[in-house]
């Protein structure tokens, strides 16, 4: 593997891994279900301050829909949101160093996955819904995706907007602001956001948000998706429309992942009959992939166990060690940037005994307990701007 490629991959699956590290999945904390850190802090509380990006928008969805799993609510009654969960955020490259290393400003969408297994899999009704982005019925996507990203709840501060118009307006708003600029368009996620991701790059693309109209010609601002361990998102049709778009799609899997084999095992990309059932028999149950495989393995790795459970094959940082370790087909396993094989083990079991690594071993210091000034430990306020949200996307500002 070139080791440039494999830096900017591993560099865009830890953007997807903030999402996980800043989000609180405390249920006894009333915060559960939101992020833990400012946005103008995000990047440093993350220890991600060298990487040259800052938080642009936080964003929401509403947890009134029929993923139950996805969502993570606090078991008290006084929270401080009864309908959204943090889903994401939008980011922009603001470095000078880092803009001409890559040769243009950088926008950055990552979505929220899920820690948990399989779980939200088994909410999954299998259903292909048409999305409505175009005109064009034949192009489906999985209806339960479809809900996630453009369900919205009206009484909510927070969901107001779907996650739809949320990211859409951002990067709108974005592409105005750096309006004469080289720009490009980078989504990523890890698991069920790995398939919003996708769906975000598609909507872009169909609604031509990255075409720059100069008066002259309309270059197209690239947009580019790294997936870890997602699943199918839609039908054939769905797949040939993101590649005629341009969308660019890289998947990365550990072949011992089973979320990648779904939905439907049967009639998918494989098949070889799949164009056909879908356009003269109008099979409803076919999905296909979008984009490049990238196919790794962990038993290639001698630091994992070779058998763990099928959470950790899915796991996202075990899949950033698998890169960092993989050479191409049939090379030998060797850790080329030397990535700590500690963060394995941050949310997993994964890592060998001998390597003296505790499981599951991140958690904020004193599950985020302080002394007040009467001496007793307790649970603080977190300051509204943590919190911070547009009530409009046409008035979003910059933190």
């Amino acid at each position: 593997m070139n080791s440039h490629l494999r830096r900017e991959i591993i560099r865009y699956g830890e953007f997807a891994q903030a999402c996980y590290d800043s989000f609180d999945f405390d249920p006894h904390s009333k915060y559960c279900g939101s992020c833990k850190y400012q946005g103008a802090r995000f990047f440093e509380k993350l220890g991600m301050a060298d990487c040259g990006y800052q938080i642009s928008r936080y964003l929401y969805a509403t947890s009134d829909i029929n993923l139950p799993n996805f969502y993570q609510k606090s078991k008290l009654s006084s929270v401080w949101s009864t309908h959204a969960n943090w889903t994401g955020y939008v980011a922009v490259c603001t470095d000078e160093d880092e803009i001409k290393r890559l040769g243009r400003r950088d926008i950055v969408v990552s979505w929220r996955g899920t820690v948990t297994y399989l779980e939200w899999i088994y909410d999954l009704k299998d259903i292909l819904h048409s999305p409505n982005f175009t005109n064009d019925p034949s192009i489906k996507m999985e209806l339960g995706f479809y809900d996630l990203y453009t369900k919205k709840e009206d009484t909510c501060n927070f969901c107001s907007f779907s996650a739809r118009e949320q990211v859409l307006a951002e990067i709108k708003r974005l592409l105005d602001y750096y309006d004469g600029e080289e720009i490009s368009i980078t989504i990523t996620g890890h698991s069920l956001g790995a398939a919003l991701a996708i769906i975000t790059a598609y909507d872009i693309a169909e609604l031509g948000v990255n075409i720059v109209n100069d008066g002259r010609v309309t270059p197209k601002i690239p947009i580019t998706v790294y997936s870890f361990g997602g699943p199918r998102v839609g039908n054939l049709k769905f797949k040939e429309r993101c590649e005629e778009l341009g969308v660019k799609v890289l998947r990365v899997i550990n072949i011992h992942d089973k979320v990648p084999t779904v939905p439907e095992i049967f009639a998918n990309e494989k098949l070889q009959f799949q164009k056909y059932l879908e356009e003269t028999v109008s099979f409803p149950w076919s999905y296909a992939h979008v984009g490049v495989e990238l196919t790794l393995d962990h038993t290639h790795s001698p630091f994992l166990k070779p058998a763990g459970d099928l959470g950790c094959a899915h796991n996202l940082e075990a899949h950033l060690h698998l890169l960092d370790g993989y050479h191409g087909k049939g090379r030998r396993f060797c850790l080329s940037n030397k990535r700590d094989i500690a963060l394995v083990n941050k949310d997993s079991n994964f890592l060998k005994k001998e390597y003296g690594v505790p499981p599951h071993w991140r958690q904020d210091e004193n599950k985020g307990m302080v002394k007040n000034n009467d001496g007793r430990w307790v649970l603080p306020e977190r300051p509204r701007w943590r919190l911070i949200h547009m009530t409009s996307p046409t008035t979003l500002t910059k933190y």
